[in-house]
């Protein structure tokens, strides 16, 4: 920055901020964030917002996606940086670490703890929700994109859907939430209903901009391999601040086919539970088959309601071929399929009605500060779960009441891929679970109950999972399962979870983190740590 821009900027603020108590964080950050940006402080209401602004509430509340984090009582940060530019990013990290403050960095909120914007020590939380720019180039090697850290992928599938008609189908192999911010859910190892075809997310990332703890814009040549390793599936908290995605996009065929199917136990779903665990792992890699299980009543009596939803990228007759050979116990019928394009399927999944008629715009609803209560676990099985142990299983889902499972079927394209090309590990699995309690009711009573009853269950599934470790997907956060206090013991504490998030890829994330961040400055209470010596890169 040039002397008289900084002289300028220092007089500015120490005239204009007299009203502000001398030496206030929110001064201090202000004054460093104008000189670093060459902006005056006039022109930055609407970026730093101390908690006295009249839109600190708004901004903040607006990608909570989980109610237990919007109370009264929830940890606050100091000051929320709504981010227009790289240059904001870049003055956000400098600053925040001049001050010693913990950064929180939120693309969309659906960190299921809420470690993107909630903290025990003081914090600023780094808004990226307006760095949401995609540029789809269909000329580029078959169709890629740059994609903002901000973006939703209800966005990127969208403008991929607008850009592509006249190319061929296209699409993206990412989650089926359309409201989820795409740094974090690519830098964690997304994944959606093409991953059986596709693989994962960070598979089709072929470049990435990040700022690192020195505030430089780096990208994947500047960073190196090691370190665009690391965000593709490490999560991007640990390493910096992700900017931005390249991906390449995937062909889709012109018609694709869904369908929904359900069954109560008195309906033989123990049978179709069973039975699905040896198809949807191994079936065509074109057809994603996730199985959801949760109790219900019917006609007074509990139950449990097991539903296949699926998404074949192909024609109807051809499923109903597969699937009539395959998996008889599902009972599937021409009725229950629906043919559809790529782009409605996305809708379809996200649960919006009357998909192959509403237009996808809608796809383009942030559904801004809308959450409910929420608690997520995950699993991963490698052997076949015995229909004794499903009965088991079934009747602790009833005891719990309203606890849900989520199978999704892996198989296909992931078991084709190595578990260290990405720091993702589970691939060679059979299945992920998800275990998923949702309530309605506020305050601590209600949380401890549910929260529980999913931690009960969670020890009831354990003989049925994974084992040394438990593996759990990074994606599906937990902070049950280990947190880091950054004291003398970080390391120790890390490798807890830290190998069931990334099994052995653990220590080469760890030797990366030495390396690009050896003071720690980008850590939250499940980060990569550093080792007590800085490592070489080779």
């Amino acid at each position: 920055m040039k002397l008289s821009c900084f002289i300028f900027l220092l007089f500015f603020v120490s005239t204009s901020l007299a009203a502000v108590p001398p030496n206030s964080i929110y001064e201090r950050f202000l004054q460093c964030f104008s000189n670093q940006t060459c902006t005056t402080p006039d022109k930055l209401c609407d970026v730093v917002l101390p908690q006295s602004s009249a839109i600190f509430t708004p901004t903040l509340r607006a990608y909570i996606r989980n109610a237990r984090f919007n109370t009264s009582t929830s940890p606050k940060p100091l000051i929320v940086i709504a981010a227009r530019s790289e240059s904001h990013v870049q003055a956000t990290v400098l600053c925040t670490k001049s001050l010693n403050f913990q950064l929180k960095t939120r693309s969309g909120g659906h960190d299921y703890d809420g470690l993107s914007y909630v903290s025990s020590s003081p914090f600023f939380v780094l808004d990226m929700s307006y760095l949401r720019n995609i540029t789809v180039d269909m000329a580029d090697d078959g169709g890629s994109a740059w994609v903002g850290a901000g973006a939703t992928l209800g966005e990127v599938y969208y403008n991929i859907w607008q850009n592509s008609k006249t190319h061929g189908t296209h699409g993206f192999p990412a989650g089926v939430c359309p409201t989820v911010g795409a740094g974090g859910h690519i830098s964690g190892g997304g994944y959606g209903n093409m991953i059986r075809k596709y693989g994962l997310s960070v598979d089709y990332v072929t470049d990435a901009k990040i700022v690192d703890v020195k505030g430089r814009v780096l990208d994947r040549k500047s960073m190196g391999e090691d370190l665009f390793w690391a965000i593709n599936g490490g999560g991007g908290a640990s390493f910096g601040v992700i900017l931005a995605f390249k991906i390449k996009l995937v062909p889709v065929p012109p018609t694709v086919t869904v369908f929904r199917v359900e069954q109560t136990l008195e309906e033989n779903a123990l049978d179709m539970v069973h039975k699905w665990q040896f198809v949807a792992p191994k079936t065509s890699p074109d057809l994603f088959m996730r199985l959801m299980m949760q109790p219900v009543t019917r006609n007074t009596t509990q139950t449990v309601r097991a539903s296949v939803v699926a998404l074949f990228l192909g024609k109807q007759s051809d499923l109903m071929s597969l699937l009539t050979k395959e998996f008889p116990e599902l009972r599937l019928k021409t009725e229950n399929c629906t043919e559809m394009t790529w782009i409605q399927s996305a809708m379809w999944w996200a649960n919006v009605d009357n998909a192959t008629v509403v237009k996808p715009e809608i796809m383009l609803d942030r559904n801004p500060d809308s959450a409910s209560f929420l608690k997520r676990k995950s699993d991963y099985v490698e052997t076949e779960i015995s229909k004794e142990g499903l009965d088991f299983l079934f009747k602790k889902l009833m005891e719990a009441g309203k606890l849900g499972l989520v199978f999704n079927p892996y198989g296909g394209k992931m078991s084709e891929v190595a578990t260290t090309k990405t720091p993702f590990p589970h691939r060679k699995r059979l299945f992920k679970v998800q275990h998923s309690m949702n309530w309605k009711d506020a305050g601590t009573e209600a949380e401890s109950s549910f929260m529980e009853k999913t931690r009960s269950f969670y020890s009831y599934m354990a003989p049925f999972v994974t084992k040394n470790p438990r593996h759990t997907y990074l994606n599906y956060r937990d902070l049950d399962i280990g947190i880091n206090s950054h004291g003398p013991n970080s390391y120790r504490e890390a490798e807890v979870y830290g190998r069931k998030y990334f099994g052995e890829n653990f220590d080469r994330l760890v030797k990366v983190k030495t390396a690009v961040d050896p003071e720690n400055f980008f850590r939250d209470e499940q980060s990569i740590p550093t080792l007590p010596t800085k490592p070489s890169l080779r």
